[in-house]
């Protein structure tokens, strides 16, 4: 990496930056637009049915990475060691994500569906946590904003493009490739976009792997790696004293954290029902879901990347401060239209603010983390935006049972997004040059 102020060198910018191509294509074809569609309107019984079951699934996966993501991360920081980790939990995703393509459209596969998307989901989720930590391994303290939001606008990207090849080349084709059969008992041009985004994970994360550095020029040198049963030890004493120190060493930091759990929450739960709720409430199809999904990435796409230049400039707080406001407005607007036009139109320019929220809630940690502690740091990261994982989707999935209502459950996201908007104006930023 290059020197502390000058621009970061090319090769691992493009590696850690092409890595959020390659996972991007998982959360947006299936966890958001194609296959969670598909398991609540062909696989379980009902509509309302499998949005209760999604729900109770993505708050198992939640709890499961709100326990694992901080634990882990404290133990490789003692390992020194945290691309391994992310190879191994980037297999696991691939490798469940493929597996969905046996799913079919029967609620005796309804069980095989959920237990596949938890492991998926939570090796896609933990896995971040090493590839957050890698973030100042390869760009100087002043890029951070810039090479954390050119990710995201390039994983924004890359979900579009796993979207659009997902639309055409496999659920709108006529005939489907490779003698795929799309009738209603097997759908498996469907199913065949799970196989989509293995193929597609694996081809592009490798450079990562390759061409990025395990450990950024500022980290103390003098700490040799420890073997695993020493490291998994250390790792989980150094994290205990973390979390009992945290109120009193940091509280600013320890704001931030809570803050960013609960918008985070609010977010993932938006991800994780927004194809469900347009099939749903506004009466989707397959082709229509993919289409608002690729539009919705461009919109994404474009947010994020014109905004990592804000974030260089005006700070991280402020940035995702813009974002919560501009997601709350919209979402507010989404919950109150009947037509799905004004469905387009709002959920568009909501779309334009994801990567505000995202990407500088990356930076501002990374600015704050402590360079020995970037894993275990980034870990509690991960812990605020999981920890209560599995209640977004829980209380979603509850007032939907209770009201047979999807509109009414999409509403609950707001009790998460507003307090995280008000605890943020209580955080301090650090500059860039801090």
């Amino acid at each position: 990496m290059a020197a502390p102020g000058a621009a970061p060198r090319f090769a691992p910018v493009a590696a850690w930056c092409l890595y959020d191509w390659a996972n991007s294509a998982f959360p947006t074809v299936i966890a958001t637009f194609v296959f969670s569609a598909y398991f609540t309107t062909a696989v379980a019984e009902t509509p309302e049915q499998g949005t209760t079951l999604w729900a109770w699934a993505t708050a198992l996966s939640g709890l499961l990475i709100a326990v694992l993501s901080p634990t882990l991360g404290a133990i490789a920081d003692r390992g020194r060691r945290r691309k391994p980790w992310l190879a191994a939990f980037s297999l696991l995703t691939i490798v469940a994500a493929g597996l969905l393509y046996l799913v079919e459209p029967d609620p005796a596969f309804a069980l095989l569906g959920l237990a596949l998307v938890v492991i998926a989901n939570t090796g896609f989720e933990v896995g971040i946590v090493f590839y957050n930590a890698l973030l100042p391994a390869v760009a100087p303290r002043p890029w951070l904003g810039r090479v954390s939001g050119w990710a995201w606008g390039l994983g924004y990207a890359g979900g579009l493009a796993g979207l659009v090849l997902a639309l055409f080349g496999l659920v709108q084709a006529d005939p489907p490739p490779f003698g795929l059969d799309p009738g209603d008992d097997a759908l498996e041009h469907i199913r065949a976009t799970c196989l989509l985004v293995a193929v597609w994970y694996a081809a592009f994360a490798w450079p990562l792997f390759v061409w990025v550095p395990d450990r950024a020029p500022d980290e103390p040198r003098t700490v040799a790696a420890l073997s695993a049963p020493a490291a998994v030890r250390q790792g989980l004493a150094t994290l205990w004293t973390t979390l009992k120190a945290l109120p009193r060493r940091d509280p600013n930091l320890l704001r931030f954290l809570i803050a960013r759990m609960l918008y985070t929450d609010g977010l993932n739960t938006l991800f994780a029902f927004g194809g469900i709720y347009a099939a749903g409430t506004f009466g989707m199809g397959f082709d229509e879901i993919v289409m608002f999904g690729i539009a919705m990435n461009v919109a994404a796409g474009l947010g994020a990347a014109g905004f990592a230049w804000v974030d260089d400039w005006i700070g991280s707080r402020a940035t995702v401060l813009l974002g919560l406001v501009g997601l709350t407005g919209f979402g507010i607007g989404i919950l109150l239209v009947e037509d799905v036009t004004w469905f387009w139109v709002l959920g568009l320019a909501m779309s334009v603010f994801f990567g505000p929220v995202q990407a500088p809630s990356r930076t501002l940690m990374a600015r704050l983390a402590a360079p020995e502690l970037r894993a275990e740091m980034f870990g509690l990261f991960a812990l605020s935006g999981r920890i209560t994982a599995f209640l977004g989707p829980l209380v979603l999935g509850w007032v939907v049972a209770l009201t047979d209502s999807q509109r009414l459950g999409m509403a609950s996201i707001l009790l998460f997004l507003v307090p995280g908007l008000l605890l943020m104006l209580t955080v301090r930023d650090r500059p860039a040059a801090d």
